[in-house]
């Protein structure tokens, strides 16, 4: 028997987390069709004689929405095993969207995922106005992994009410009832589900809240209502996080997804000193599970926070009116500049400006959390490598010690901000988390946050640091293979893959578990206009796969572009487990 592709004599980590065993996969027409000891020839064989074999892994936090019409690869997150990416996160995106309406999504897309308006006026055909019409847009195209997209309710809110909406008045008994009516339409074109956001820092480039910060709960639950009456699907949601803790945003939404029986995920964030709000919100989605709910909190394995330098969105100095008047420079001037005493006198001595009002600014100079990221890209570091703390050890102020450390590298180094996640310098509640059956892996937010976050590298980062280097509190290479592919797969309906078993979508991954790296994030200006992004590469992936088509060999990518749009959820192949 001949099969397109057989990966001989590998560790099969399975996806669902049974314990690794040695044996081959064959796959025919983009399926496994066997697994085990396999006589028959492939067109194509991978020799994995001591490598690990994983199901593709599936990132349910992307921001792709714009990348994957203007890029025919979703890299960084191809280039770390991702083979199914969900965009329209966040409850922002590009459509539905009416003509008259371009500027602001793009207002909108450029505050909350700062990706530069040039970019989406270039990269952008804006060949669609409904939201069906832009995932036609999406099928048309050619590209390297699958994508599945949530319907954004910023875009939806502004296309029902205009203006209105984007000054998030309320909606009226007609807006709600023609929202209600679109979510269908949407779910049955192939919408995953729901998307929205009520986070404060989720802004518009003119610094206004987003379109949904504050939409009512009679609108929720009229979207969801909408969802479920064109099949169902998952709403995603990510709340705020005020000083009384989640119950009152989150109670919402859980609500909604009650009253019409819909899966829910929302992003969980774990506050690195102060009242662990995080347990308020674990014992909110403990109560509603035992009540006959479908709640998954979504989590970060690695600090969340800011890529901060001189070739970034935000440095330490970004409002300081001495380096304002330097930083539009050619990075070698400004460098050039910023060595010179008197200035760099004028510069550690200014107040900073409240020019701009988004609070992510003000972040970059929280210097107990801040640290210096070399190509060890490591995401745990000590505390004795605090910003603070390496000043005190030099006896300087911190600011001091962060304009040196920008200047290394002849300005291209890179600091990273870790705001979140990082309780008492350390990673292990977020490890508790993981281990947890109502938390799911996401955030990776590929597509998004060019010049100030890089984590959609996160599958390498759970394997390496988690699976392989930490000292304490590993995870088993079954564990985290199952967090990466079977656990987000099961939550987003996407039952037709995640797994390597008879009959599943044969998305792939042959990894050198041993020689996996991840490197520290680059600049690279690949975007329309000459744009430029954070990328972050990796080595240890000898081929991953896509619909059975190698999309890259020994991390180099090929020609092949097997990905689809996924419409809508998908079952998982007759008589296997769901």
């Amino acid at each position: 028997m001949t099969y397109d592709l057989v990966i001989r004599d590998g560790t099969i980590v399975d996806g669902w987390g049974g314990a690794p065993y040695r044996g081959d996969v064959a796959v025919r027409g983009g399926v496994i069709v066997a697994v085990g000891s396999i006589d028959g020839a492939g067109r194509h064989e991978i020799d994995a004689a001591g490598l690990l074999v994983t199901p593709g892994f599936i990132d349910l936090h992307t921001h792709y929405d714009g990348q994957a019409i203007w890029s025919d690869r979703l890299n960084p997150s191809s280039s770390h095993g991702v083979t199914t990416a969900v965009i329209g996160n966040c409850g922002v995106g590009f459509a539905p969207c009416r003509l008259a309406d371009h500027d602001v999504l793009v207002d909108v897309m450029a505050g909350v995922e700062d990706i530069p308006g040039v970019v989406m006026v270039e990269g952008l055909a804006w060949d669609w106005e409904t939201f069906p019409q832009f995932l036609d847009r999406i099928e048309a195209g050619r590209r390297d992994i699958d994508v599945a997209a949530l319907l954004p309710h910023s875009p939806l809110r502004v296309y029902v009410m205009g203006q209105r909406g984007a000054d998030r008045e309320p909606a009226t008994v007609h807006d709600l009832a023609e929202m209600r009516k679109l979510a269908a339409e949407a779910v049955r074109a192939g919408a995953l589900g729901f998307a929205s956001s009520r986070l404060a820092t989720h802004r518009t480039d003119g610094g206004q809240q987003i379109p949904s910060y504050d939409a009512g709960d009679n609108e929720i639950l009229e979207i969801a209502r909408g969802i479920a009456d064109g099949g169902g699907g998952l709403i995603q949601f990510v709340p705020d996080i005020p000083a009384a803790g989640y119950e009152s945003v989150l109670q919402t939404v859980f609500d909604a997804a009650n009253v019409v029986g819909l899966p829910v995920t929302f992003t969980l964030l774990v506050g690195n000193a102060g009242d662990p709000l995080w347990e308020k919100a674990i014992t909110m989605v403990e109560k509603a599970n035992d009540a006959g709910g479908d709640v998954t909190a979504q989590v970060f394995p690695r600090p969340i926070g800011l890529m901060l330098g001189l070739e970034l969105t935000i440095n330490p100095f970004t409002l300081c009116p001495t380096y304002g008047q330097i930083a539009d420079l050619p990075l070698t001037e400004r460098v050039a500049q910023m060595r010179k005493p008197d200035v760099r006198a004028k510069i550690l001595a200014d107040r900073p400006t409240d020019a701009t009002s988004n609070p992510l600014f003000h972040l970059g100079q929280a210097w107990e959390w801040i640290f210096p990221i070399d190509d060890r890209a490591i995401y745990e570091p000590d505390r004795t490598e605090s910003i603070l703390a390496r000043a005190r050890t030099r006896g300087v102020s911190p600011l001091e010690e962060a304009y040196d450390r920008l200047l290394d590298d002849d300005g291209h180094a890179m600091l990273l901000g870790a705001m979140a996640n990082f309780t008492d310098n350390s990673l292990d509640t977020v490890g508790n988390l993981i281990r947890r059956d109502d938390v799911v892996l996401g955030l990776g937010d590929g597509g998004a946050h060019y010049g100030m976050i890089c984590d959609s590298s996160y599958p390498t980062y759970l394997l390496t640091h988690w699976a392989r280097d930490r000292d304490t509190g590993r995870l088993s290479v079954a564990e985290a293979v199952r967090e990466l592919t079977s656990t987000p797969a099961k939550v987003a309906g996407l039952l037709d893959r995640g797994r390597i078993e008879v009959g599943y979508k044969a998305d792939l991954n042959v990894i050198d578990h041993a020689a996996l790296r991840l490197h520290k994030p680059v600049i690279t200006h690949d975007l329309p206009a000459g744009g430029r992004r954070l990328d972050q590469s990796a080595n240890g992936y000898v081929a991953t796969i896509v619909s059975g088509q190698v999309i890259a060999e020994h991390d180099v990518p090929t020609d092949a572009r097997p990905g689809r749009l996924v419409r809508g959820r998908q079952p998982a192949p007759a008589g296997l487990r769901g």
